[in-house]
């Protein structure tokens, strides 16, 4: 699995961006989002009951991110058609503010070493990759244990301040430099 102080891969994704039909896709790749922080989050499987969970719980927060210069983009080993069907048949899911990811020929999942190969599909995995493309943090859980998006964003904050952050640190408090 690719870590902490190595560069994300490069990958050529096709995502669902939006749940019109007409502009649904776009094409996205490391190089998409320059100058931006990017949070990438996967999930295992389309339709199941842990991932709508978290996916909208960034979504929800998704401003927070942006407020901060980054990027969310999540995904998992489906197609953006299975991606767009879900959207459209998921109330929680319908305005995501964020592309989802179809790494169909799981170039990309392998390429972190986020595939799981019992299941044959995408770890739940989250990467914080700095504007330069360099990987400064890696969360994966097992396939049944759903993220806390509000951790992420701490961390994106603590990764943010170039200081020392104690534990359970937030932004806005005394880092261990003050």
């Amino acid at each position: 699995m690719l870590t902490v102080g190595e560069k994300f891969p490069s990958f050529n994704v096709t995502a669902t961006v939006s749940t019109d039909q007409a502009k649904a896709f776009e094409t996205i790749t490391e190089q998409s989002y320059p100058g931006k922080w990017k949070v990438y989050f996967f999930w295992p499987k389309d339709f199941t009951f842990v991932c709508p969970t978290e996916i909208a719980a960034f979504g929800k927060i998704n401003n927070e991110f942006a407020d901060r210069d980054a990027q969310v983009l999540g995904g998992s080993t489906d197609s953006e058609f299975v991606h767009l069907a879900w959207r459209n048949n998921h109330a929680d899911l319908k305005d995501l503010p964020f592309p989802m990811l179809s790494d169909i020929k799981r170039d990309l999942t392998e390429q972190l070493g986020i595939l799981d190969l019992s299941a044959g599909v995408a770890q739940r995995a989250t990467f914080i990759v700095d504007p330069e493309n360099i990987i400064r943090f890696v969360y994966v859980t097992d396939l049944s244990v759903g993220r806390n998006p509000q951790e992420v964003l701490r961390v994106l904050d603590a990764l943010q301040t170039d200081e020392l952050c104690p534990c359970n640190w937030q932004k806005g408090e005394a880092t261990l430099n003050a």
